[in-house]
Parts: structure tokens; sequence; C-alpha cells
């Protein structure tokens, strides 16, 4: 793989484009969760459509670019296939029932979780900073689930759900990015993402209407671009430095979420989001701190 100059103001540049990339994700599958563009599709189907079609697209340009496949940690790979395909798919079916915003700021858990799970799976420490942080966050969650019998969102589960999955995808994306090329990374996750994600859904597949299948193809084309975005960033800045910038998604989900289903956020919202911010930042600077 080769190695690019570090560029500290295109990296910011790329990352804020990835999280607009991401945000408009999870608003094309609010539409394709709801009954926007035609019945309502499954999260199952809104997932593998997000596999599929971003398999076409990181195809195209792996063909293009990629020499060949060296050594793959094929295990490795499956392991975060498996669970980042089950985080996308609760992450899908969140955002049909709770704001963008809330959903959002709740997937932002998925450091934390990756932190927690770091513990066990890989033998790491955790000093005091970082229990502060994971308990800051996870406070915020409790408040964007609105615990009480009339306020709760039973669909924030989901996203909570989403957010331990993809802590755990984490784990694998942590020894596979040493391991292996960036483009190889996308390229073996997407695919094995379609074989998997093909067959979890053949007892919910119903045909898309004309829209939907727009929709489903925008929704893996938006996935791509905000991969390739994600991983020029980090290719250009230290990950500790650029990865706070990911937070801005936070700010495009609740703009969408206005522009598009007149949603607005509420003072709940706004507090648990930014607890939840809280905590993930001092996680994110007491990382940095500690690598520096």
């Amino acid at each position: 793989m080769t190695l690019r100059a570090a560029n500290p103001p295109l990296a910011i540049a790329l990352m804020l484009c990835a999280t607009a990339f991401i945000a408009g994700t999870t608003l094309v599958a609010k539409t394709l969760g709801t009954d926007m563009l035609g019945p309502a599709l499954h999260p199952l189907q809104v997932s593998h459509g997000r596999f599929l079609f971003a398999f076409i697209a990181i195809g195209c340009v792996a063909t293009a670019l990629l020499r060949q496949i060296t050594r793959p940690s094929l295990r490795i790979h499956v392991g975060r296939t498996l669970f980042g395909w089950g985080g996308v798919t609760l992450m899908f079916a969140a955002v049909a029932y709770i704001p963008l915003s809330d959903a959002t700021a709740i997937s932002f858990l998925n450091p934390v979780f990756c932190m927690l799970l770091a513990i066990p799976l890989l033998g790491e420490r955790v000093g005091p900073w970082r229990w502060l942080a994971a308990g800051t966050a996870l406070c915020g969650a409790m408040v964007l689930l609105r615990p009480g019998p009339e306020t709760f969102q039973a669909a924030g589960l989901l996203a909570l759900g989403a957010a331990l999955l993809m802590g755990m995808e984490l784990i694998f994306i942590k020894k596979l990015a040493d391991r292996e090329p960036g483009l190889q990374i996308l390229l073996i996750n997407n695919t094995l993402g379609v074989v998997i994600s093909s067959l979890a859904v053949l007892p919910v597949w119903v045909m898309p209407t004309p829209s939907q299948w727009l929709a489903l193809a925008a929704l893996g084309g938006l996935m791509a671009m905000a991969q390739a975005c994600f991983v020029n960033a980090v290719a250009r800045a230290d990950a500790s430095f650029v990865t706070p910038f990911s937070y801005v998604t936070l700010i495009f989900a609740s703009l969408y979420d206005l522009l598009i289903f007149d949603v607005w956020p509420d003072a709940v919202s706004y507090l648990g989001a930014a607890i939840i911010l809280s905590g993930a930042s001092l996680l994110a600077w007491r990382e940095r701190r500690h690598k520096g």
C-alpha cells in the first residue's frame, strides 16, 4: 500500500465529506424503512441493498487500482463483516422509528463499546479517564432513550445494539488495519457483506419500486464514498486527530431530519447528544494524549 504524505487540512475536508455521506445513508435508509417511496422495506433488505451497490462501486474501483489480494486474514474479515452487517441492519431499523439525530448520537457509542470490549479481547488496560469518558457517553445514551412509561424510545435500543455491534467491528478493524491495504479491506468486507446479506434477506425480500431501487443504489453509493473518504482521511493524518471530526455527522443528520421530515430536535435530544459527544470527545482527547 502506498503511504500518502501527511496533509491535515485535506484529512479534515475528507472526514467532513464522509460525515455528510454517512448521514445521507441513514436518511436514505429512513425513506426506505417508511412508506415514502412505496411499501416499507425490511431492514434486512435495506442493508442488503447497501452492501450490494457498495460492492459494485468498490469492485469497479478495485478492478482498476488493486493489483492483487495479498494474504487476507479471512477469519478476521468474516468476523468484522458479520458484526458490521448486524450493526448497520439494526441502525437502519432504528432510523425508521426515531429521529436521525437521536440514532446518530447513540451510534457514537461504538468507540466506547470498542474500548470496553478491548479489555477482554485485546488485553488493553483502561485508566480512570477512559472509564470517565465511557460512563459519560453511556449516561447520554440513557437520556436519549427517555426512560419513562410515556417517553421511552424502544427503537433507541436498536440503535444501542447497533453501536455495540459496530464497537465489536472496530476490534476486528484494528486487527486488520496494520496487516492489509485499505482498498483490500473494503473490497473483502463488501464482498462478504453481499454474501451474508443475500442469504439473510431471502425470507423477507420483495420487489422494490423503481424509486426504491434508485434509493438502494444511492444508499450503496453513499456508503462507498463515505468509506473511501474515511480511509483517505486517516491515511493523511493521525486517526486520533481526524476522528473527532466525524461527530459532525450529527449536524448533517439533524439538518436532513429538519429539511426532509420536518423533525426538530427537542431539549432531550440536545442534552443527550451533548453528553454523548462530551464522553466521546474526552475519549478521543485521551487517546491522542496517550499516543503522543
